[in-house]
């Protein structure tokens, strides 16, 4: 009999990827979508949908009695809000429910898995040094506030077999964030904030779908790091992108004050409709940070993670999916 997992977040584009993982492994897959989600591209996997309410205890303790699942890898979360208290909600209150209704429902629930984030710790702000768990926590997004959060309402059930995982910027087949930069590239116009320079780290998703999997089976209330292992300067991504596509841009420094203007002048016209956006004031101060190397000496050793992709490799991997599915 195969073992379940219920993967929560499981239409988004780490979801997607964790679920391809999970079947790869011949785990029971129970993927947690909300009724409006758009499931069309997990239709083809051979999985079972269910629609848990994570604001509502009763309703979480009645799923998890249900389907009395082995494993829980709870990737649900949200990268944009207006206001910390929706950051809280999603990133923090959903987590702490979740794990009170395993302890509250009684099910032998072997590991819980939480996708976290490093920006719970935050950048360093010197190009020296290198990100590790015993870091200092100081994240200087309402994001990264709330993935700290989040974890540290997890670490209060003692109880729980638990394990976080903190990866750095994820990107890859399906991604849509990042693709809107591949996407200037394309067009010809490759834009930079600000001359300082930058240490920055990148995680290519079936690496970090992989390392998931294998959290699943190893530690008890473990936190680990996830990068590639490398860091790069701020134009590591374009160069490879360039070479990747064979195009020529245009390099345009953009001033800070000024990218902040108009990220100021955005927010205020989102406000009346409600809407988060994309370049927010807060999400500046992340793609600004100085330094996000990352130490993955801890789960290299611990859970055997040898990631298979480097940025050039990771890079060409996502544009090539890109270009098959025509979205490049």
């Amino acid at each position: 009999m195969k073992e379940r997992v219920l993967i929560t977040g499981a239409s988004g584009f780490i979801g997607y990827h964790l679920i391809e993982e999970a079947l790869n492994n011949n785990l029971e897959v129970h993927a947690a979508v909300r009724k409006n989600s758009n499931i069309d591209h997990l239709k083809k996997f051979n999985i079972q949908f269910t629609y848990p309410d994570f604001n509502n205890l009763s309703s979480l303790k009645r799923e998890l009695l249900e389907n009395r699942y082995d494993y829980i890898i709870h990737a649900a979360g949200v990268t944009k809000a207006r206001l910390q208290r929706e950051y809280n909600l999603i990133n923090s209150k959903y987590v702490h429910n979740l794990a009170q209704a395993v302890i509250e429902s009684g099910i032998d629930l072997k590991k819980f898995v939480l996708m976290s984030s490093l920006a719970a710790l935050g950048p360093l702000e010197s190009l020296k040094g290198v990100i590790s768990e015993n870091s200092y926590a100081n994240p200087i997004t309402r994001y990264g506030v709330s993935k700290l959060l989040g974890e540290e309402r997890l670490k209060a059930f003692t109880s729980l077999n638990y394990t976080i995982l903190r990866p750095t910027g994820v990107y890859g087949p399906r991604d849509k964030d990042i693709f809107i930069y591949f996407k200037q590239l394309v067009n010809g116009i490759e834009p930079y904030m600000g001359k300082a320079e930058q240490k920055l780290s990148f995680l290519y998703v079936t690496d970090l779908a992989k390392v998931t999997i294998k959290a699943l089976y190893s530690g008890f209330q473990k936190t680990y790091n996830l990068s590639d292992g490398n860091f790069y300067d701020r134009y590591e991504l374009s160069n490879l992108t360039k070479e990747y596509l064979n195009i020529k841009t245009i390099k345009i420094i953009l001033p800070v004050n000024l990218v902040k203007f108009i990220a100021r002048i955005s927010e205020k016209y989102a406000a009346p409709r409600n809407k988060a956006i994309v370049l927010s004031v807060d999400k500046l101060n992340e793609l600004l940070g100085v330094n996000w190397s990352c130490d993955i000496e801890r789960v290299t050793a611990e859970l055997g993670f040898y990631p298979e992709y480097n940025l050039k490799a990771g890079v060409a991997a996502t544009l090539q999916w890109y270009k098959l599915n025509k979205w490049l």
